[in-house]
């Protein structure tokens, strides 16, 4: 085919893509409008929103998803709505950064963030052996606990050789508990007596995705998500080095083309390990993010253009949080079993346990 006949195929393709992502989409934006709508009626009846739109959206889209399956073809423009406002939303964000927030962080933070997920890693793998999960399955609760959830879990997948089952169980764990820590740990925080800037600190070293961090921190103000933000991307930042040593010395994952294999189906001779595609290890938003930080640092960003970038990040997220939500299915978890249950629950209060012990050594809790 020639050259402009190529690019006049690709751009005739374009607009059925969209086309293709329609119906989610539209579905995340209805979910995104009853939570900002449910904000206001609070606001109207109890002069306050107890609840913000960020909690609502995750909450109504997980009961819209438990009560009803949408349509196979309503799939992708869920799925893109969970990943592209996120990704631009999280980038915005680093413009939100006050400086006086990343002196608070400083080196001190990012080594606390990989002890604590070096921490965290063994005693959950541990926890999950002991429950009797077997090797890949414990290491797959670990990392998506100890580091980003879903991402973690996907990252690591492919290079401790995970198989689907084991990959879905996973993930349907980090989706329930998450919507559970976003709405507990503001609680945990008000009990505890935190200051914004810890509470944010706790929020982005316990929460699994970014969104979640997010709607868990925003009850103690803005300040708390912009640390929450912050120390959840370093932490996210660990996924490469675990990756990495997971390749060297974690479980050998199974061949594309089959490896000579003893009697008893263990690998022998000629096997090789998958190594990690280290180029998808460091997300661009958390590029995009540290610039835009970057930028407001230098006062290279209008002060009268940060609140319309806030307000842009804001409404993303919500959007985000509504695809999320509508990814959670409740039912799920309860065809996962009850070891897997008590792994993934006593892992995450060992996370909480460990990075509020991070805290006091910084000084922060």
């Amino acid at each position: 085919m020639p050259a402009p006949a190529c690019a006049t195929h690709a751009m005739a393709a374009l607009p059925s893509r969209f086309v293709r992502l329609l119906p989610g989409l539209a579905l995340c934006l209805i979910v995104t409008a009853a939570a900002y709508g449910a904000q206001a009626a609070e606001s109207a009846l109890w002069g306050k929103a107890w609840i913000e739109a960020l909690v609502l959206a995750i909450l109504l889209g997980a009961a819209a998803r438990s009560l009803w399956t949408p349509p196979e073809s309503w799939r992708a423009g869920v799925e893109f709505g969970a990943a592209w406002p996120l990704e631009i939303a999280v980038a915005l964000l680093g413009a939100s950064v006050p400086t006086q927030t990343l002196i608070t962080a400083g080196p001190l933070m990012l080594i606390g963030v990989a002890a604590v997920v070096a921490t965290a890693l063994p005693v959950s793998f541990l926890i999950g052996r002991g429950l009797g999960l077997h090797t890949r399955m414990a290491l797959l609760v670990a990392c998506g606990n100890s580091i980003c959830g879903n991402s973690a879990i996907a990252a690591v997948a492919p290079v401790i050789g995970a198989d689907s089952d084991d990959v879905a169980a996973a993930i349907a764990f980090t989706a329930v508990l998450g919507v559970a820590v976003v709405l507990g740990l503001p609680l945990v925080g008000l009990m505890l007596g935190m200051k914004a800037a810890g509470f944010g600190a706790l929020a982005g070293l316990t929460v699994y995705a970014v969104p979640q961090v997010i709607a868990a921190a925003a009850p103690m103000g803005a300040g708390a998500v912009q640390m929450a933000t912050l120390v959840k991307l370093m932490r996210v930042l660990m996924l490469g080095p675990v990756c990495v040593v997971l390749s060297l010395i974690g479980p050998r994952p199974e061949l594309e083309t089959a490896p000579e294999t003893a009697p008893d189906g263990a690998f022998v001779a000629g096997e090789a390990r998958r190594r990690p595609d280290l180029t998808h290890l460091v997300p661009w938003f958390i590029i995009g993010f540290v610039g835009m930080a970057a930028l407001r640092a230098f006062g290279l960003i209008p002060h009268a253009a940060l609140a319309p970038i806030g307000a842009a990040a804001g409404l993303l997220t919500v959007v985000a949080m509504a695809a999320l939500g509508l990814g959670v299915d409740v039912r799920a978890v309860a065809r996962s079993g009850g070891r897997v249950t008590l792994a993934a629950v006593l892992s995450l209060l060992a996370l909480g346990a460990i990075g509020f012990g991070c805290l006091k050594a910084l000084g922060m809790a």
